[in-house]
């Protein structure tokens, strides 16, 4: 998949959103000279971008994160510095937003200006998490958030994951789930996402064109 400027990630919380989004931001570093990552999940406040905000910036990954922490508020503030962000044609950058009703409610805020830039919005897909086990609850999230957001999601990305005892078949799960969506809705898979110790194990030729190998970086060594 061609990188747009702006790359926007939603999904269910623990679906490795945030793990893609910090990967994600990595990787265009390294073709670009200015990238951004915005924290905009105020929904799942355990794994923050923000949290890893001195070693991406160490190596020129520019963070900005929500100016607002409590999820009691009925509309987000979105700090300027977001908005110059997606305005900002010189810069690529990676929006990390969380994927409920709040989380399309803060993408719908910048929407109009989203429109009017390269931009792709990718849904993330765990297989193993309640919520996204079926194409119909997935289907479910997605219309919900292009409802609320007026933006359509642009392309899907398996993130099937259990964490550090993730297998192949957990990748391979994802895979079908991801492609029975595909197939009724029209979204392409964009990327297959697999820690590097199993995405080199990896033989399925359909995963493999789209495997997208990370390492996790929003998991100290000491989490199960």
């Amino acid at each position: 998949m061609t990188d747009k400027r702006l790359t926007i990630v939603t999904g269910h919380y623990g679906s490795g959103k945030t793990e893609f989004s910090v990967n994600k931001a990595i990787d265009l570093k390294k073709k670009n000279d200015k990238v951004n990552i915005a924290d905009l999940d105020i929904v799942n406040t355990y794994f923050r971008t923000r949290e890893k905000k001195e070693y991406l910036e160490s190596i020129g990954i520019h963070v900005c994160d929500s100016s607002v922490r409590s999820t009691t508020l009925d509309l987000p503030a979105i700090p300027a510095e977001v908005m110059g962000i997606i305005k900002n044609e010189s810069v690529a950058a990676v929006l990390d937003i969380g994927g409920d009703a709040v989380g399309a409610r803060v993408l719908a805020s910048f929407s109009p200006l989203v429109k009017k830039t390269d931009y792709d919005l990718l849904f993330v897909i765990n297989a193993n998490r309640p919520e996204t086990q079926t194409a119909e609850d997935v289907i479910d999230y997605i219309k919900a958030i292009e409802s609320t957001s007026d933006l359509k999601v642009t392309g899907l990305v398996n993130t099937t994951h259990l964490l550090k005892d993730t297998t192949v078949d957990d990748i391979e799960r994802g895979h079908k789930l991801a492609k029975e969506v595909s197939l009724i809705t029209n979204i392409p898979i964009a990327y297959e996402v697999a820690i590097e110790s199993v995405a080199s194990q990896i033989e399925n030729k359909e995963i493999k064109e789209k495997l997208f190998p990370i390492k996790m970086y929003m998991r100290e060594e000491w989490m199960s």
